[in-house]
């Protein structure tokens, strides 16, 4: 699987607005004059589509944003560099247009002739090609931009919000930032505030459609295998970014547990519509391990196996945990189980 996972590491996707003012950027920087690589910039936009996609006046960024792998920048740049005699003979063109419009207001008031919109210069095909172009992201999570025919994408993954299975209530924490540079008359801080802050123990949830991921990789089903695989890992290391420097929030979840089945998914956050209470001796973990256990028997009696190819967990839990399918040593082992189980689900469904 190692193969999938490192092309995968290697994509990066951006969102932005500034396609346009990105673009004349690098022309700049390659040595294009300012208003030719202005114009090309804006050419970009005006050529993915046979109208053109909509940009706000007087700023030159689309109005709506694109989410496009990062490469597509130097594809389109190049593409600009191919066409560029078509570039600067269009915008000599458009100068002189202007000049004739200067010289004839200068000669006295006339009605106003109707703006024609901008002819494009670069090939449509290839611009809305570069705008079509998936990452493994794309894939996953979906794109959603009407404005270029095909390159709408369903996602494949759904996230839930995490919550706290208990109650929790806020922790002030005042603090102050010192005027390091204060006049000798001087006294107090350079600023006061108050953060609120808040613990707890979390439910996150999360399903991956594989039929769908599949779909999106044109059919190559173990590209989506491995795209799962990373997905999985992901979920299970990433922790959010905002206020990690006042948080340093690198904690690993005590419990996964999976369940790969052949119709609609099932989400356990059920078992928390009664905020857990603390332990006797304190603590929150082993009441939640328990009500997610009980919810999940609970569940299993209801639905039955039927849809259910396997399920699995790994915890930090001494005790093992009843209902939630096989135990594994590790969130590797869990993973590799993860994907193993997958694969059998997909290869049953081909078959039949």
């Amino acid at each position: 699987m190692s193969t999938g996972s490192i092309q995968f590491r290697d994509q990066r996707a951006a969102r932005t607005r500034m396609l346009p003012l990105r673009v004349a950027d690098a022309l700049r920087e390659a040595g294009w004059p300012t208003d030719l690589a202005a114009f090309a910039g804006a050419q970009i936009v005006r050529s993915a589509t046979r109208e053109g996609l909509k940009t706000e006046e007087g700023r030159g960024i689309t109005s709506v944003t694109l989410y496009l792998p990062r490469t597509v920048l130097d594809e389109l740049t190049d593409l600009c560099a191919e066409h560029r005699p078509q570039l600067e003979e269009a915008l000599a063109k458009e100068k002189a247009e202007k000049a004739r419009e200067a010289e004839a207001e200068a000669k006295g008031p006339r009605k106003k002739a109707r703006k024609e919109k901008t002819e494009a210069v670069l090939p449509t095909p290839t611009v809305a090609a570069l705008i079509r172009r998936r990452t493994a992201t794309i894939n996953l999570f979906g794109r959603m931009l009407a404005e270029v025919p095909g390159a709408q994408v369903d996602g494949a993954v759904q996230m839930a919000h995490a919550f706290c299975v208990h109650q929790s209530g806020q922790q002030p924490d005042y603090f102050t930032a010192v005027e390091d540079w204060s006049l000798p008359h001087e006294a107090g801080s350079a600023h006061l505030q108050t953060s609120f802050f808040t613990t707890g123990l979390l439910y996150r949830y999360t399903t991956v459609n594989l039929t769908e991921l599949t779909r999106n990789l044109n059919g190559d089903h173990d590209q989506a295998l491995h795209l799962l695989e990373l997905f999985a890992e992901a979920f299970i290391e990433v922790m959010p970014g905002a206020k990690k420097t006042a948080t340093a929030p690198h904690t690993y979840p005590y419990l996964v547990h999976y369940a790969v089945r052949d119709r609609r998914p099932v989400s356990l956050a059920t078992a928390f519509e009664q905020p857990v209470k603390s332990a006797p001796g304190g603590g929150y973990i082993t009441p939640a391990v328990q009500a997610l256990s009980q919810y999940a028997g609970a569940l299993n009696r209801l639905l039955g196996n039927r849809r259910l190819i396997g399920s699995g967990y790994a915890t930090a839990h001494d005790a093992p945990v009843d209902h939630l399918g096989t135990v594994h040593a590790s969130f590797d082992d869990l993973t590799d189980a993860l994907t193993q189980t997958a694969a059998q689900s997909s290869a049953t469904r081909a078959a039949a």
